[in-house]
């Protein structure tokens, strides 16, 4: 099934210390609600059945449950909010995007406890009110998805983190290794881990999902890395999308990522997962280079 991700704008509550669309909140306006409508509504009439809105961050906006409503009269069948989760502290708002149509949330969590995860997004007070938003939307009975960032400060807390996601109940938590653009790139050597240093916590971590019969993956992990965890790679399940960016769209993200986004060196050739493996995205090895990238051989 195709889905769009719709980016409403770049306006954002948080200040993440790795944020991939940097200062792009400076340098474009936040779309109008009629602008969305249309776009919701091009893009269903194109086929796509499933939506993402994100941003920037979207509950920010007053005319999120109304842009949902929208969606969800149309026929999309899948609704995420994709959110840094600050907003959702509020029960009344939860209560409202799931009345208007929303049929799962993911939410960013990125340390187990408060000095780490509000030091990565520069908001005090942010995890509590992250926290208290999964269980509102537990409460309701909703679909969470976490996505938490993996970078140099959170690493070795993946382990306890993953334990806090599984007290909370969540349907599935996955960890993204930090994309170095934006505000990544400009503080690439505070934030970026080696790969290999970060893989026995991720395994550790995801172990303990597994473990919990929870839904679990990583994302910009590739498959050298993932060994005996290959089941867990997302982009094995990542559906076709089209990202409406600011003023632009990307028609296709999977080619995008393959023909621009990611890259393969050469002894990847000699690696069985080859065909399926997206490599790192491709400013990691002008930082770190290829030693660490072990070909699993055919």
């Amino acid at each position: 099934m195709q889905r769009l991700d719709l980016k409403v704008g770049f306006s954002c509550n948080c200040k993440c210390d790795f944020c991939v669309q940097g200062d792009k909140r400076l340098k474009y306006k936040d779309k109008k609600t009629e602008e969305l409508k249309l776009l919701i509504e091009q893009n269903y009439n194109r086929g796509f059945k499933e939506i993402v809105f994100t941003g920037g961050e979207c509950t920010i906006r007053k005319d999120l449950p109304e842009l949902v409503k929208y969606a969800s009269k149309l026929g999309y069948e899948i609704i995420q909010i994709q959110t840094n989760g600050r907003m959702l502290y509020y029960f009344d708002l939860c209560k409202s995007l799931v009345e208007s149509g929303a049929t799962e949330f993911s939410p960013s969590i990125h340390g187990s406890y408060a000095k780490m995860h509000d030091s990565l997004t520069s908001a005090p007070g942010s995890f509590e009110q992250v926290t208290q938003g999964i269980k509102n939307l537990k409460f309701l009975g909703q679909r969470v998805m976490t996505n938490t960032v993996i970078t140099k400060q959170n690493y070795k807390d993946l382990p306890n983190l993953a334990k806090l996601l599984v007290s909370l109940d969540v349907d599935q938590f996955q960890f993204a290794f930090i994309h170095i653009l934006g505000s990544a790139d400009k503080n690439k050597s505070l934030m970026v881990p080696k790969k290999s240093d970060i893989m026995p916590y991720v395994k550790e971590a995801l172990d303990i999902g597994i473990k919990a019969n929870k839904r679990v993956m990583t994302e910009a992990i590739p498959y050298c890395f993932m060994k005996n965890y290959e089941p867990y790679v997302a982009e094995e399940i990542i559906p076709v999308t089209r990202v409406e960016d600011a003023t632009w769209a990307i028609e296709n993200f999977t080619k995008f990522r393959l023909n621009e986004g990611k890259i393969k060196g050469e002894k990847c050739k000699e690696c069985k997962y080859y065909p399926r493996c997206e490599g790192p995205w491709k400013e990691y090895p002008e930082i770190f280079g290829w030693d660490e990238f072990i070909p699993i051989k055919k």
